[in-house]
């Protein structure tokens, strides 16, 4: 386990804050937004640590990989809305039992897995048939 760093901490306190998931740049951004003096390759290698570590979840949805604190601590996959990033976290049962299925049927073990679906939310899915 590395130390918590202040700015580690102050990348923390702010994806505290978020409800979307957001870039490492977005997330540098923010902080010097609040004067919070960190370079961009510190957060980045913070965000990886924590990402690493279980405590920020990170996707990739087309190239570059955002991150946002999960308010769940267990096991879960994501909804997230590609127009304003809004992000539903959700247990899924039948994907858990699927995913063990389709390990057993190839004589996989130890499997893990990550789970997203990207489309438009309600809000957006009405702004943009209106």
């Amino acid at each position: 386990m590395q130390r918590m760093t202040r700015q580690r901490l102050a990348v923390l306190e702010l994806l505290a804050g978020q409800s979307d998931f957001r870039s490492a740049r977005q997330i540098h951004d923010d902080l010097a937004a609040r004067g919070v003096r960190v370079g961009l390759a510190t957060v980045y290698r913070a965000l990886q640590a924590m990402a690493d570590s279980g405590q920020v979840d990170a996707l990739r949805p087309e190239g570059e990989i955002l991150y946002r604190q999960c308010r769940r601590t267990v096991h879960h996959h994501h909804l997230v809305c590609r127009n304003c990033g809004l992000t539903v976290e959700f247990q899924g049962d039948v994907v858990e039992r699927w995913a063990a299925e389709l390990a057993a049927a190839n004589g996989f073990v130890q499997v893990e897995h990550r789970l997203e679906f990207f489309g438009l939310c309600p809000a957006c899915a009405a702004e943009a048939a209106s």
